[in-house]
């Protein structure tokens, strides 16, 4: 699967928040959408973003809708849009109080998604984080914002962990999916999880030992193979292998026309922090076919 530029009409549209190196914006791009707004701090996943979405969408680059620092996005200027998409960073919210409702989450990066949200009231929005978010601080961080959505933003709130070995790639990978909607009343539920056919072995092009991988991180590369850290070193066909960018690429759904115009390290710390595309397609398929927007 190459990225091409859209021949016809996009059939909805979408942002792309703390976007890292894209996987919202192909997975929402595959199923016909188009990105109007994309926000992303960082400036070697930026160069990544902009290697491989500029020949998709040229106008976000051309317009000024690939922004840096989120906190610095007037909402008012962003495209209206019928989807907002986040992966966004697990920030702890204040103790003091846990009452305030929208002012809990200041100071915060979800501050900045409920002010967009609150500003430009889409149809639906898809956030993810790591599955630790569900229990940070005894669950009082989660509770934060499922309140926030619910009763200060007036949005249903649906959520799982999901991995992404139940949908196709052979890497555990357990996320936080967060899915609401303006109308209370859509209906939605998530993906049913899919038989697993992709090994570490397709991975590899070998005999691998493991069927499923470890998930990918940030940091922390090149444990020996025998340590309980270790997470990039597998026994294939009898030797140690590590993944390189290649096969990372292929663990975390994206294909094989992907470019990383960065070092080794550099892109194998963006896939790290990148969402595993078919994962996040199948949960996105559900959000536009309850919007009845295919």
């Amino acid at each position: 699967m190459t990225m091409t530029k859209r021949q016809s009409k996009p059939k909805f549209t979408f942002i792309d928040l703390f976007a890292g190196i894209g996987g919202f914006h192909l997975a929402f791009h595959n199923l016909g959408g188009q990105c109007v707004f994309v926000s992303e701090w960082d400036d070697r996943a930026r160069k990544t973003y902009e290697a491989n979405f500029k020949k998709v969408e040229p106008e976000i680059f051309k317009n000024g809708n690939f922004a840096g620092d989120i906190t610095k996005v007037d909402a008012k200027k962003i495209p209206d849009f019928h989807i907002l998409t986040a992966g966004f960073p697990c920030q702890p919210f204040s103790n003091a109080g846990f009452k305030k409702g929208f002012a809990d989450s200041r100071g915060t990066l979800f501050h900045d998604i409920v002010r967009i949200i609150k500003e430009k009231k889409p149809d639906a929005f898809f956030l993810e984080n790591v599955s630790h978010l569900f229990k940070h601080d005894d669950g009082k961080t989660f509770a934060t914002i499922k309140r926030i959505i619910e009763e200060d933003l007036d949005y249903s709130f649906h959520y799982q962990i999901v991995r992404a070995s139940d949908h196709g790639v052979p890497q555990h990978r357990a996320r936080l999916f967060m899915v609401g909607f303006k109308n209370k009343n859509t209906p939605f539920e998530f993906p049913k999880p899919v038989k697993l056919t992709k090994t570490m072995s397709d991975i590899f092009g070998g005999k691998a030992e493991k069927t499923i991988g470890y998930t990918l991180r940030v940091g922390g590369r090149g444990s020996d193979i025998k340590d309980r850290r270790n997470w990039d070193a597998y026994m294939v066909d009898g030797k140690v292998r590590r993944l390189s960018p290649k096969e990372g690429r292929k663990m975390m759904g994206f294909p094989a026309s992907f470019v990383f115009p960065v070092s080794d390290v550099q892109a194998m710390k963006q896939l790290g922090n990148a969402v595993a595309v078919p994962a996040i397609q199948a949960t996105a398929a559900q959000i536009v076919k309850s919007l009845q927007l295919l």
